[in-house]
This record gives structure tokens, sequence and C-alpha cells, in this order.
């Protein structure tokens, strides 16, 4: 089995975990879940969690073929065409990104100079599409619930699985989110669930389980199907799903999840400034909760 090199950057404002995976044959690499820091009192936006990773890829000397997109983030806004101009590389997501660009375009009422086809990206995947990071395989998994258009990328024997799966001690991801499903999520959970148990898994997100004193983003498919508190082997699905929507309904909304949202249905880009060249992001009142 191929065993990339992989190096996670943590983010402590967004609790967030970006990666470089490397292979060590060839030093190509890709870049998963960048972060753009956002300052929303100020409105002001930095490059300092980005400059990190882009900091480690040249040190290294790598050279980045994809910059991959987990998903559209509600949590932090994606700093891919940062990452880009810095790297190169191609910015990739999952093509259910047009069932999130037309539902979210809806909401935040954008017109028609938002193109909702997925061309602000450089590919779009379609489930079990298989690509290459330098000399190691990789595969591309369709695994909605949180969002519908979250993708798993396996590279090797690692599994980078956005905010599907957190770490067992912690659980699973809210679908409380327009075109979010508990049903959909239970399903491609078992997905992951099927790789070889000792694939590595990478999450996107840790908050340090209650009884942990140490942020962790990296466990096993065998040691989530053993023991990860909502989802492990055994639980049925009704159960599941009850568990996941009761839980939800008592978390709050995401900090940054009006601006990432804006931002990251454009593969990290600003909306288009207005007449007087400033660039402006919307809050769209009690409409985040109402949509189906």
């Amino acid at each position: 089995m191929h065993k990339p090199v992989v190096k996670g950057f943590f983010d402590s404002g967004t609790n967030t975990v970006s990666y470089v995976v490397s292979d060590p044959s060839t030093s190509k690499c890709a870049i998963i879940d960048s972060v753009l820091d956002f300052d929303y009192a100020s409105g002001c936006t930095e490059t300092k969690s980005a400059d990190a990773l882009i900091q480690f890829v040249k040190d290294n000397d790598l050279e980045t073929e994809w910059i991959l997109e987990s998903h559209v983030h509600a949590d932090h806004l994606s700093a891919a065409p940062y990452v880009q101009q810095e790297l190169g590389g191609r910015i990739a997501i999952g093509e259910n990104i047009v069932e999130v660009q037309g539902k979210f375009g809806k909401i935040f009422n954008e017109g028609t100079r938002f193109q909702r086809d997925g061309s602000q990206f450089d590919k779009l995947f379609r489930d079990q599409d298989r690509f290459e990071v330098g000399s190691i395989p990789a595969l591309v998994m369709h695994t909605p619930g949180h969002t519908p258009a979250c993708m798993t990328y396996v590279i090797g024997d690692a599994a980078f699985c956005g905010d599907t799966v957190f770490m067992p001690d912690f659980g699973t991801a809210r679908v409380d989110f327009p075109g979010g499903s508990a049903d959909d999520l239970f399903d491609s959970i078992q997905k992951i669930f099927s790789l070889p148990d000792d694939t590595r898994l990478f999450v996107g997100h840790d908050y340090k389980a209650p009884g942990r004193d140490h942020f962790s983003w990296e466990s096993t498919v065998g040691e989530q199907k053993a023991s990860n508190v909502h989802i492990a082997l055994g639980r049925k699905k009704a159960e599941f799903v009850e568990l996941r929507n009761e839980r939800d309904k008592k978390l709050g909304m995401p900090r940054l999840i009006v601006p990432s949202l804006q931002v990251n249905m454009r593969a990290g880009n600003m909306p288009e400034a207005d007449d007087n060249g400033m660039t402006y992001l919307k809050v769209p009142v009690n409409a985040l909760r109402s949509q189906d």
C-alpha cells in the first residue's frame, strides 16, 4: 500500500485541520482544506494560516498538484485561490457543488454574475473518480450528509473525510444545514467503514472531547468502527438518525457561517465588487435554519 506523508496544520481560531499530503518518491503534493483568516468584526482577512502550510511546501521542495476541498465549509473561509497563486495546482471539489451553489445562491439572492455550474473550480470530482498525487493513487468517495457535496479523498493508505466523521470520542458531523441529512450521513459513514481497518483517517476539525487534554486529528477506520461514540458498528440507522437530529437541535450556528458560505461556494473567492469597487458580504436574516 502506498503511504503518503501527511502533515496537519491546526487552526485554533476555527478548530480546522488543513493537510499537506505528499508522495516521498516524487515530492508531489496535495493540499486539503486550507484556511483564510477572517476577522468578522473588522471584515479583514489575513493569510497567516495559509502561509504556514505554503512555507512548509516550499521548505520541503514540494510541487503542488492539487488543492482539494472536502466540501463547502460553514466554519472557515477557504484560502484556495491564494494557495494556488503561491504554489500552483488545481482547485477541486465534488460535482454536487452545483446543488450547494443553487441552494445558497438563492438564500443570498445572488445575481446572474454568480455562476451555479461549479465553473469557479478547476475540477469537479464524481463519486469513484481516480487521480494521483505523484505516484500515489487516489480515490474520490462521495460522502454526503453534512452537506450534499461532501467528499472523502482516499490517497494511498490515508483517507481525508472532512467533517463527515470526527475523532472517535467526539462523534460525527451535524446535518442541520440546508441540504444536510442524517440518513445520508449514516450511509456515507458505512462507505468509509468499508475501507481497510488500517486505513489512516484524518478529520477536518477537532474540539477536544471531554476528558481529552490535547487536539487530535488522526485515527484509523478500525478505531472508528470500534469506538466512535455516535456510530460504532452495531448502531442501527434509525437510532443514529434520532441521536444526530436531536443533538443538532441544541447546536448554535458556526460563528463564520455567513461569510464562509458566500466565499467557499465561489472556490474561496470573494463576491464580485459593487459599483463603488468595494466587496460586501450579505447577512440573510432568519434564513439559514428555515431552508430545507
